[in-house]
């Protein structure tokens, strides 16, 4: 094996370590001491591809866009009819709740804590699903204007950002909403963001 496939499966063991203690931690939690006991080399081994955590995490929520990005274009290589565009956007957003949580809790620390090479990289893969997620729009709603499509990307991707939130309410938090007289209807990742894409497309 070549030193750069070694680096990249090490690389992807660090993201698959993390991801699985996120799916049981808090991202405060999980340290890169953490990190280190669940993959098969020593911790200090880890500062050879991340120096801090939030790099670690920032390169696994790339890893979530650049996957999310993947699906996007296959909704735009075998475009659907416009009215069904909200749900086949809704069913990728569903796979990829991984993303979504990410996309909700600590984002800023994570780019602030990451080297400008790293986030750059998380930048681009970013961009590219904006752009692909652009010319889905484009392509089945070829009577909106420029100015219209870029108002509905800016309001799709700021409510992606609560979308987990309200999807994943804790068990404390639901209990407080309760107490509080707080009326809490429980959906899907899917039913979420499907009721919201189709109210900011507009169909």
């Amino acid at each position: 094996m070549t030193a750069r496939g070694s680096a990249k499966m090490r690389t992807e063991e660090i993201l698959n370590a993390c991801e699985r203690l996120y799916a049981r931690m808090s991202f405060k939690e999980v340290t890169i001491k953490e990190i280190g006991a669940e993959t098969s080399f020593s911790r200090p081994s880890i500062y050879n591809y991340f120096q801090t955590k939030e790099e670690i995490f920032l390169a696994l929520f790339e890893r979530e866009y650049l996957l999310w990005g993947d699906e996007l274009e296959g909704i735009l290589c075998s475009l659907p009819a416009p009215s069904l565009i909200p749900a086949r956007i809704a069913e990728t957003l569903e796979k990829r709740e991984l993303m979504l949580k990410l996309l909700a809790m600590n984002l800023y620390d994570m780019e602030e804590n990451s080297r400008i090479e790293r986030l750059v990289s998380f930048k681009q893969a970013y961009g590219r699903s904006v752009s692909v997620f652009d010319a889905i729009i484009k392509s089945a709603f070829p009577a909106m204007t420029d100015d219209e499509r870029r108002r509905m990307l800016l309001s799709a991707f700021e409510f992606m950002h609560g979308v987990y939130p309200y999807a994943r309410a804790t068990a404390k938090q639901i209990e407080a909403m309760a107490k509080a007289g707080v009326r809490y209807d429980k959906k899907s990742l899917y039913e979420l963001a499907l009721d919201g894409l189709q109210r900011i497309i507009k169909l």
